[in-house]
């Protein structure tokens, strides 16, 4: 049974882990392609409206595209998959109500408030536009983790990794083609839209697939609100961990430095690609060992990811080291001066890496509000080191300030878990 249940999470692994690794392909050569025919200042300009859909939206999301698949663990041992279609409609229209206040906050902010802020006239068409797309944004990605719940895993995938990049690739080509690259972000968010019909498409037609059951569990807004929200709080701390660097790059610098910048970061996902990888396929499993009291099992398949994640990262840290010089250049000469902040961010998350599936498992284990609290003093750090470290330092300031609060947090994390289940969830 052990064997089985080895071989099964395996396969997983390794085809979620090819998939992501495709993806990550596909957007290195996107980004290659991006930066060798855009400005850096549209580059940039591009990056800041995906930085403020990351961090507003996940406020809107309420975390719904975590708290589904820990839904799902209890209904699967409830035997009562059917109530997840209610849990989604709720969601949904939760997530439409919190993206339309949101917009109607932007609306209210005077202009030239924002617009000072950032010493930008063109910030805030960005912002507006960025808030109009907020909800199908956060619908792309509840639908890709709906497809996970539902155990469609290379259907999930396929969205997350390849999918929602065919829009934006698509039409940047042709933008490229026209010469009009300056409606970069203008296609970047109508992508989200694209996305949110075609994804919502194929979950009425799984919905559809699932056969009614006798036990239903009845989920109220309310009980899917309070074991979301803690979530969203960890998912929008998780994000500005993500996030600061960039803002404070593009107040005490420019669009050109946040290019630079972000594409270090993007190489440097690389990593966490795998680390997401392996967290997402046993999120749901955690779950339902956890509620159903089998301690061995969830401690193996604790073991055994965390042992997966390092033997596949060090490798890529490797070599990622070794030919960074000839990675960043790659895309672009001025690129090259993201080096040092590369480097830090490699080593880093590689560091990082060795602490496993800390955060997955708080959250699959009704322990939101630790994992809250834990992100929130890793947010005020990283607030705090960015604040003062960029100005002074710029990119290399912001890769430290990164590093030290996510080192904070998961170590933190992993210190917790032994505490209270005594499960040792770093690498051992």
């Amino acid at each position: 049974m052990n064997k089985i249940s080895n071989n099964s999470f395996l396969k997983q692994s390794i085809v979620t882990l090819f998939l992501r690794i495709s993806g990550a392909a596909l957007l290195f050569g996107f980004t290659v392609f991006l930066t060798r025919s855009f400005s850096p200042k549209i580059v940039g300009q591009y990056d800041f409206a995906r930085t403020f859909l990351l961090v507003v939206g996940s406020i809107c999301l309420l975390g719904f595209d975590q708290s589904i698949l820990y839904f799902k663990g209890i209904l699967s041992s409830k035997k009562s998959l059917e109530e997840l279609k209610n849990i989604y409609g709720k969601m949904v229209l939760m997530l439409f109500f919190a993206s339309v206040a949101v917009l109607l906050i932007i609306l209210l902010i005077d202009k030239r408030t924002i617009s000072n802020y950032f010493s930008d006239d063109e910030v805030y068409p960005i912002i507006l536009k960025s808030s109009i797309a907020l909800f199908f944004s956060g619908i792309s990605m509840l639908n890709t983790e709906i497809f996970r719940a539902l155990d469609k895993l290379i259907v999930a995938e396929l969205f997350r990794n390849i999918i929602k990049y065919v829009p934006l690739i698509l039409g940047a080509i042709v933008l490229f083609y026209y010469k009009e690259e300056k409606y970069l972000v203008d296609i970047f968010l109508i992508g989200f839209v694209v996305l949110a019909v075609i994804s919502s498409i194929f979950v009425f037609f799984y919905f559809k697939k699932i056969k009614k059951q006798d036990c239903i569990e009845n989920i109220s807004h309310k009980e899917i609100f309070f074991k979301s929200y803690p979530i969203a709080i960890s998912g929008m701390a998780l994000f500005l961990l993500m996030s600061f660097d960039i803002l404070f790059l593009k107040k005490y610098y420019n669009d050109e430095t946040v290019a630079f910048y972000s594409v270090g970061v993007k190489v440097m996902t690389i990593i966490s690609i795998i680390i997401i990888t392996i967290n997402i396929t046993i999120s749901a499993k955690i779950s339902e060992y956890f509620s159903g009291h089998k301690k061995e099992e969830l401690t193996k398949i604790l073991k055994n990811s965390s042992r997966t994640i390092f033997c596949i990262t060090l490798p890529i840290i490797f070599l990622l080291i070794v030919f960074s010089d000839y990675i960043l250049s790659f895309f672009g000469e001025g690129y090259i001066a993201a080096k040092q902040a590369f480097l830090i961010l490699i080593i880093g998350q590689g560091i990082c890496s060795m602490f496993g599936s800390s955060s997955v498992y708080l959250n699959m284990t009704g322990r939101q509000h630790i994992f809250q609290i834990i992100l929130i003093g890793a947010v005020i750090i990283n607030f705090i080191l960015n604040r003062f470290l960029i100005p002074l330092y710029g990119m290399t300031g912001a890769a430290v300030a990164f590093f030290s609060s996510s080192f904070f947090w998961n170590l933190v994390a992993a210190v917790v878990v032994y505490k209270k289940d005594k499960i040792k969830i770093f690498l051992h």
